[in-house]
């Protein structure tokens, strides 16, 4: 007899295995930032993590290079932010010393003695799969570990997932993708030996997309997705590869992640094909690894009590809970593999971004879900529409609002308030004191 679409009653009691000020779930770069920012207003933090190192996307995920910390003028992502890549570079963990390019192995220890250093106590192989509820306030994680289940008990939660798993576990309401519910494409990144990076540099062809219509037309590819990040440098010999798209991917559905990863190895067969046979410094490339984690661009956006919005970067936004301020484009990758797409956010690529010294402020109510008083959200899942998601999505982004939701709760626990109750202009300033960017802060007005 099958049991397929019964419903399971299902119930046991858990040990409450620790207990925090702050609990973190998600180790990427919001929450480490987050985890580093409330252990350093002197609280006590926790940290889970499902993956097996800190870092998501720029480590396990294997994500070659930085976006821009800056608007050429400024640096944006002050504080945590800064602190991490100057250890990176202080490590010899980016290419060229002072680029962008990143050496995934030298940024996990980064992390690492970044969190250790903190006093964060923190969990590899621990999934978040629920929470208690009650009048607005989550009051325990529950987890999956390798001991089995467990609970963790908390007075305040940061939603660092990136897909928004414990503010929708929690009720807050949330959106996904375009209209249609259809989200960004995936990308299984790749490292890659024995390229010549002298050669890739003499020849003018770069790294990328050069000759990708070529290969389309004799038939190299399987599909004809036009739009290739490309190839970064992170080693001597060594490339980073943002190379390659899993369509139709929903980065909170194990089935379609499954079908991503499956397509992503096999995939790159053609694009080493197409490194080797149409670029040139390629010729003796062999591929060293794929990612353990997939890069996924886009998943869940929780609704707080501010959407962020495409005008708010045309307009340069201010705003009186501004809590930090960035100028990454808009950056939605092909929504299929045909040349309508690809031409589409070529379009939108180069025509939606900011220029010099300009950037948009990014308030605090974006970090607070709708019916939830004691969780913030921090990383890609934050409240914004599917342009701005685009935008505030990368690494740098994602250190602006960790560190801002870290702060805010341990402000939280320290007053006995709530995310909507706690002072920001105190907020502000403790976030100006770290090195966050707050030009339009006067803290004598």
């Amino acid at each position: 007899m099958s049991g397929k679409g019964s419903v399971l009653s299902y119930q046991r009691g858990l040990r409450v295995r620790y207990e925090a000020d702050i609990l973190v779930a998600g180790g990427g770069p919001a929450g480490v930032a987050a985890a580093v920012a409330a252990a350093r207003q002197n609280r006590s933090v926790r940290l889970i993590e499902a993956h097996s190192c800190l870092g998501g996307m720029g480590t396990a995920g294997m994500v070659p290079a930085f976006m821009q910390f800056t608007d050429g003028i400024n640096f944006l992502a002050g504080g945590v932010g800064r602190e991490i890549l100057d250890s990176l570079r202080e490590a010899d963990g980016t290419v060229p010393a002072d680029g962008m390019g990143i050496r995934a192995e030298v940024l996990k220890r980064v992390y690492d003695e970044l969190l250790v250093d903190a006093g964060v106590a923190f969990t590899f192989h621990t999934q978040l799969v629920d929470v208690t509820l009650e009048d607005g306030c989550v009051h325990e994680a529950i987890c999956a570990g390798k001991s089995g289940l467990f609970a963790i008990r908390a007075k305040v939660f940061i939603d660092a997932t990136g897909d928004g798993d414990l503010a929708a576990f929690a009720g807050a309401p949330y959106e996904k993708g375009d209209t249609d519910g259809n989200m960004m494409p995936g990308t299984l990144c790749s490292l890659w030996a024995g390229i010549d990076w002298d050669k890739v540099r003499d020849s003018g062809l770069g790294a990328g997309n050069s000759r990708i219509e070529e290969a389309i037309s004799d038939g190299i590819f399987s599909l004809e997705d036009r739009h290739l990040p490309g190839m970064w440098q992170v080693g001597n010999t060594i490339g980073g590869g943002n190379i390659g798209h899993t369509f139709n991917l929903d980065g909170t559905d194990e089935e379609s992640l499954t079908q991503a990863y499956l397509w992503g190895r096999k995939s790159l067969k053609e694009y080493e094909r197409y490194y080797k046979e149409y670029l040139k410094g390629f010729e003796k490339m062999e591929l060293v690894a794929t990612a353990s984690l997939l890069g996924v661009r886009e998943t869940r956006r929780i609704i707080g009590d501010y959407i962020l919005n495409i005008d708010d970067f045309k307009n340069l936004a201010v705003f009186e809970d501004e809590i930090g301020r960035y100028s990454y484009p808009i950056d939605i990758h092909v929504a299929r593999p045909d040349r309508e797409s690809y031409e589409k956010f070529r379009r939108e690529f180069t025509t939606l971004r900011l220029g010099k010294g300009e950037s948009y402020g990014i308030p605090y109510r974006i970090l607070t879900p709708k019916g939830l008083r004691n969780v913030f959200v921090a990383g890609r899942c934050v409240s914004t529409d599917r342009n701005m998601q685009a935008s505030i999505r990368v690494m740098p982004g994602c250190y602006i609002t960790g560190q801002a939701a870290g702060v805010a709760a341990a402000m939280i626990v320290e007053t006995q308030a709530d995310s909507r109750t706690i002072n920001i202009r105190k907020l502000q300033a403790r976030l100006k004191a770290m090195g966050a960017f707050l030009p339009n802060f006067d803290p004598n007005s």
